[in-house]
Formats: C-alpha cells, sequence, structure tokens
C-alpha cells in the first residue's frame, strides 16, 4: 500500500534526519570554519558535513530520486522521486551559537511532497509527516493554535542577511505593521522549525517574503494537516515555487493577510 511505503520513506528520513542532526550538535561545541557565500552569508563546515551524510541517506534509501539540496543544488533525473533538503537551515543562528537551527527532508512524487521531517536538535524538537499516516511534532498530533484575535497572536517574520537593501524596507514595513496589530513579532529565520511551531501551535504565524523551498518544503504539509493555511500574500495556497509564505493556524489568516496588503 502506498501509505505504508510513505510510512516506511518516513522512517529512513527520520533515521537520516538523526545522524545529520548529531553532527550538527558535535560540530557546533567546536571551532567552525565559517566562509563566506556574500558580503554576510556564510556556510560553514558543519553545513557541508550534514549534507554529505543526508546525501549518503538519501541514496542508500532511494537510489532512482533525484535531489535539491541547499548547498549542492540539483542532481538526479527530471520527474519522478525527488527529495528536497536544507541539511542546515539556520546557518547564521548555528555559526553564532544558537540553537534555532534545524535539517529538513521532504520526499516528493508528482512534485507533491508526500513524506516530510524537520529535527531541530538543540530546540528538541522533531516534526514527523507522512500523507496520509502521520503529523506529529515530538510524538503529539499536530494541531494549530486555537487563537483567532490578531491582538492575541504571536508572529515570527524571516528578516536576514542575504536581503537586499529594498527587501530590508520591505520586511521593515510589515514588521511595523504587525508591530501594530498583533502581541509579538519574533525574528528567528529557520523557516522549516517556525513552520513547525505554527503546525505545534506554539506560534500563529509565520511570514516569510522571500522563502526558498529547501527550507519549507518539509512543514508545508504539516502545517495544512495541522489545520493551518499557507499561502502568498494574494490568498492563493502557496507552493514550492512561490517565493511569498503566509502561515498560520488559519483562524487568524485572513486578518493577517489584510495588515500585510500592498506591503
Amino acid at each position: 500500500m502506498t501509505t505504508d511505503r510513505y510510512a516506511s520513506i518516513l522512517a529512513g528520513a527520520e533515521a537520516i534526519a538523526a545522524d545529520a542532526a548529531s553532527t550538527l550538535t558535535a560540530m557546533q561545541r567546536g571551532a567552525l570554519n565559517v566562509s563566506r557565500k556574500s558580503l554576510r552569508d556564510v556556510v560553514t563546515e558543519a553545513d557541508l558535513a550534514s549534507e554529505a551524510s543526508v546525501m549518503r541517506g538519501i541514496r542508500a534509501l532511494t537510489p532512482g530520486a533525484a535531489i535539491l539540496s541547499e548547498e549542492a543544488g540539483a542532481s538526479g533525473p527530471d520527474g519522478g522521486e525527488r527529495w528536497i533538503v536544507d541539511p542546515l537551515d539556520g546557518t547564521v543562528n548555528y555559526a553564532a551559537g544558537l540553537p534555532w537551527f534545524s535539517v529538513t527532508l521532504a520526499y516528493q512524487e508528482d512534485g507533491v511532497t508526500r513524506v516530510g521531517v524537520t529535527h531541530a536538535p538543540a530546540a528538541q524538537v522533531i516534526a514527523r509527516y507522512a500523507e496520509g499516516s502521520v503529523a506529529t511534532v515530538n510524538g503529539r498530533t499536530a494541531r494549530v493554535s486555537g487563537r483567532d484575535a490578531l491582538a492575541d497572536a504571536v508572529v515570527s517574520i524571516v528578516l536576514t542577511s542575504h536581503f537586499t537593501d529594498a527587501e530590508v524596507a520591505r520586511t521593515s514595513d510589515a514588521v511595523r505593521r504587525l508591530g501594530g496589530k498583533v502581541r509579538g513579532v519574533r525574528i528567528i529565520v529557520s523557516g522549516g522549525l517556525e513552520m513547525t511551531l505554527v503546525a505545534d501551535g506554539q506560534l500563529d504565524a509565520f511570514v516569510s517574503l522571500k522563502a526558498d523551498a529547501v527550507s519549507h518544503a518539509a512543514a508545508m504539509p504539516l502545517v495544512r494537516a495541522a489545520g493551518g493555511r499557507v499561502t502568498r500574500l494574494d490568498g492563493r495556497d502557496a507552493t514550492d515555487d512561490d517565493i511569498e509564505r503566509i502561515v498560520s493556524n488559519g483562524l487568524i489568516h485572513d486578518a493577517l493577510l489584510h495588515c500585510l496588503a500592498g506591503v
């Protein structure tokens, strides 16, 4: 059965993510070799070590699948099976010794994520998703918060080092708008982890105006399975190809979109 197959792939993905997370945890305690990707964005030797571990695991688990990874880019055949992975989502946090980072793995068929794992070892968060059978965070059934007023909401938003001046200005406008409407605005910058926290009801919403597929692919279906919404700013359901991702518990979603309209 397909459901049994996805459960089997999930078990394999969990093991792959756990191995990579163990590598990251061990390496964060030592002296890290940090290289610049751009003026303010960085890559560490831990990114590359985690990626190598993930790639080995995926090729053993699903030998014919294509892989899209943060550092290595795309490899393998078009169509059919594909993995989208971020071996270290939240590199700047990680390199600074902060706990907000994760390993994210999404297994896709026909362009749809069927299996997803987000493993944040320092934050002690493990999210699991398998289409038709599993949607959990730390063993609990994933369930978004019940807060239905924007004034009661805690919202995270992405403002990161590789933004251009125009992107910083746009995000700052979004922060200003949210700051006048919600209970709290947080900047964490580990999208897979933040979306998982929405799915677990700890955050009420997450806003990314310049998103990427590798960080979010694993968690998007988890949020939806938990009762939340993931859209673009125009309200249409977001896909892996969209750069805008507005994520919420669903109850505050329309108010959130209204707050951010025209940003």
